[in-house]
């Protein structure tokens, strides 16, 4: 704007000097006094009050030095009243002009002041409708804890009595091995429901994770070696990768193993048959941040995160569910078929480990969900 004005002054200054000599070469021509409309025109687009004053003072001045060159008797009372004429023309021109461009100037200003109310009230309107969908999903969730806790109360009579057959089946002395082996796993999973369960009546919360050091393989295996079954039956391949020389992670191994579970049960449900899912563990050093807040929950860990990495070969998810994927009661599932709620309390619960879990995943190209844990490495043993 400074160099445009800078520009119109240039051009205005050359219009008028060019009409003065005009006028000085031939001072009987009156026209060439109406002439000074250009320049006050240009002046008059800047917008300044002042500059506009003096250029209309410059001007009349101008048109009033034609009178100075000697005229023909009984012609300069003419000249004094048509160049008065041109002056009050010059005067009227650069009113109109001026209001004119100090009209645009409010309405600019007016459309600027309104561009940017309506902003406002646009991000306010964003923000009472992302305030409305958190006070929803709070209510929905109050609901379903009320559901759950009435849900609990009914089904624990019939697990404790489908408990009893589990066990009167171990102790059957046609059970072989491998059903010995099956049913050691039915009842390890109906005492885990059992303790959900009490949890729940309990406490309107959730149990808080009582972790401790262990290994990984102790968290990993029960999941995986529950989930088999329903991958085999589904014909997808489910592969452990275990790397050599894991720390020791920090981990309530039942609570790590409902997030397991869920996200096994969530990597099958998006893989077709002959595909594949892989967990993956492994370790990377912290980042300065992680270390401080991960010594806040075990100020022993190492400078060490272990990461659990369920990978698998589905069908992905687009960008925008990416990014709704930790909401409550956000699904892609057919009504019926999920909650919304697992990836939600998963997150919920490693957080409360002083981790993290992350979601990565494209659309026809799969879905990786990290969980990363506070690592420790094992003291070697004493030497004698």
């Amino acid at each position: 704007m400074a160099n445009q004005n800078r520009i119109l002054l240039a051009i205005s200054g050359t219009v008028f000097l060019a009409i003065v000599i005009l006028e000085t070469v031939a001072p009987a021509n009156i026209v060439w006094a109406y002439a000074f409309v250009l320049p006050i025109l240009l002046v008059a687009t800047m917008r300044s009050r002042a500059l506009m004053v003096f250029t209309v003072l410059a001007c009349v001045g101008a048109t009033y030095l034609g009178l100075m060159q000697p005229t023909k008797p009984g012609r300069f009372q003419a000249a004094v009243i048509n160049r008065s004429v041109v002056a009050g023309v010059l005067v009227v021109v650069a009113y109109i002009g001026m209001t004119r461009e100090e009209r645009k100037a409010r309405e600019e200003t007016a459309r600027v002041a309104l561009a940017q109310q309506t902003e406002s009230l646009l991000r306010a309107n964003s923000l009472l409708v992302e305030a409305k969908d958190q006070l929803n999903r709070s209510e929905r969730l109050a609901a379903v804890g009320q559901l759950v806790a009435s849900v609990a109360h009914e089904v624990g009579t019939p697990l404790h009595s489908i408990a009893w057959h589990v066990q009167a089946l171990a102790e059957e002395p046609q059970a072989t091995p491998d059903m010995k082996k099956r049913i050691t796993i039915i009842d390890e999973q109906l005492n885990r429901v059992v303790r959900i369960i009490q949890d729940l009546l309990s406490s309107t919360r959730q149990r808080k994770p009582e972790p401790s050091w262990m290994s990984v393989e102790r968290v990993i295996s029960p999941a995986t070696a529950l989930m088999e079954p329903a991958f085999h039956a589904k014909g997808v391949t489910l592969r452990t990768d275990l790397a050599i020389g894991v720390p020791l992670v920090w981990a309530d191994a039942e609570k790590v193993h409902q997030v397991l579970v869920n996200l096994l049960t969530n990597a099958l449900a998006a893989t077709a048959q002959y595909g594949s899912v892989t967990v993956r563990v492994g370790g990377r050093s912290t980042s300065p941040d992680e270390l401080e807040a991960g010594r806040r929950f075990a100020s022993d860990m190492s400078p060490m995160m272990v990461t659990v990495a369920v990978r698998d070969t589905g069908v992905g998810m687009p960008k925008e569910d990416v990014r709704k994927a930790f909401q409550p009661f956000f699904t892609t599932k057919e009504v019926g078929k999920g909650t919304g709620l697992g990836l939600f309390l998963s997150r919920e619960t490693v957080a409360a480990h002083g981790g993290s879990l992350t979601l990565e995943s494209e659309a026809g190209h799969g879905t990786t969900v990290t969980i990363a844990l506070l690592g420790k490495m094992p003291q070697p043993p004493a030497v004698l």
